[in-house]
């Protein structure tokens, strides 16, 4: 992008970030992301292209280093690129107590249960291999299933095609409500209540799924109460 032609810190900080998707981008680093494929589940709406070009003017700026990992290359924040996690930090964390409001467009299953998948307490889940389904019956049917395995070794998989492993818990759940629990604007202790999440398996493990996930990096920050007037 065309420069600012302002030597205000701030300015030259967004000629750098100021690019569509470039922010996500390196939140998607921050999360634990390295490789091209798992970058792209994060971004799920990102052209292949356009996130290739993104990674080389990142590596240009010294925010990224490429570096070969056998037959693909691994990506990895740089030192400054590490300095940036508070500013990505306060950004969600200003966006969910003032930007609260979600339209139809982003309630995405596929980014939603990519974010689940990679922030389980794989050290309260059962041994040997679990399987967690599921089920979104207010989606298409391409993206209405999902599964994550979680195998003995701690190696956690995520299936958008039946794996055929016997399920331990399925859950079902319209989307939206998911992401919200998943946000932290609503409880499991409440949805679980309700019936608006519904969660089957043995009643040990029924029991015991909500502790399993480890919510939003963001369920925590404080919510401005609406003012009304």
């Amino acid at each position: 992008m065309a420069g600012y032609g302002q030597f205000c810190p701030v300015a030259k900080t967004m000629e750098i970030l100021d690019e569509r998707w470039t922010v996500l981008i390196i939140r998607e680093l921050l999360s634990g992301s390295q490789h091209f494929n798992e970058l792209r589940r994060g971004v799920p709406k990102m052209s292949p292209a356009l996130l290739s070009k993104r990674l080389r003017s990142l590596a240009k700026a010294g925010i990224v280093l490429r570096r070969d990992d056998g037959n693909r290359i691994r990506y990895e924040l740089t030192p400054g690129g590490r300095a940036l996690e508070p500013i990505v930090m306060a950004l969600g964390a200003w966006g969910v107590q003032w930007r609260t409001a979600l339209g139809e467009e982003d309630y995405d299953p596929s980014l939603l249960m990519w974010d689940m998948q990679r922030n389980l307490d794989l050290a309260s889940m059962p041994s040997g291999r679990t399987v967690l389904a599921f089920e979104f019956p207010d989606v298409e049917p391409r993206t209405r299933r999902w599964w994550i395995v979680v195998e003995a070794d701690r190696v956690v998989d995520l299936c958008d095609a039946d794996p055929g492993f016997p399920v331990d818990v399925t859950v079902s759940a319209d989307l939206p409500t998911l992401v919200h629990v998943w946000r932290g604007d609503l409880s499991w202790s409440r949805t679980l209540r309700d019936g608006t999440v519904r969660v089957t398996g043995a009643p040990d493990l029924r029991r015991a799924f909500p502790s399993w996930l480890k919510l939003s990096s963001f369920a925590a920050v404080p919510r401005v109460p609406t003012s009304t007037s």
